[in-house]
């Protein structure tokens, strides 16, 4: 009688999110003197809807909505979770991010076609926004963006590689 039971507590749990691993490049300023860009990091639905901030670097929170995208879509909106995800700008170099898969309340998201975007403003400077379609529940993917004004080489990797 428990052998039932078992088995259907095992097909009503949720199945684990496959794990979406983010490299973000920042290059080296152009001379002296340059910021420190702000970066957002972000997934959007397929109706480009957000889903879950990932990551802020910023100082002065005046300079958030120069991301303007982000801000638009989820920036205004994610006041109270913004400090989760929200540290200090990077200097140039390799930085690491994850998505677990989950929403900006931590649950779960369905399987299908999610954006990842990565946006970079720099005060008194440019911005680059770079998006990438990603698949949930798919075959394992790797993909690389190329390098904009304000942001490096990209890498998104989806599933178990």
């Amino acid at each position: 009688m428990k052998k039932p039971l078992l088995a259907l507590m095992l097909c009503a749990a949720p199945a684990m999110a496959q794990p979406v691993n983010i490299e973000i490049s920042l290059p080296e300023g152009s001379g002296g003197g340059h910021y420190r860009p702000y970066v957002a990091v972000w997934v959007e639905n397929d109706r480009q809807q957000p889903v879950k901030t990932l990551a802020v670097w910023r100082k002065e929170s005046d300079w958030l909505k120069d991301m303007r995208r982000w801000w638009r879509k989820a920036g205004r909106y994610d006041q109270g979770e913004l400090d989760a995800v929200t540290s200090a700008t990077r200097k140039p170099g390799l930085y690491r991010l994850s998505w677990d898969g989950t929403d900006q309340a931590g649950e779960p998201v369905a399987p299908g076609k999610y954006r990842l975007n990565v946006e970079a403003a720099r005060e008194h400077g440019s911005r680059s926004l770079v998006r990438q379609v990603i698949e949930l529940g798919g075959e394992p993917a790797r993909y690389h963006l190329k390098p904009t004004e304000e942001l490096g080489d990209v890498i998104i990797s989806t599933g178990a590689q």
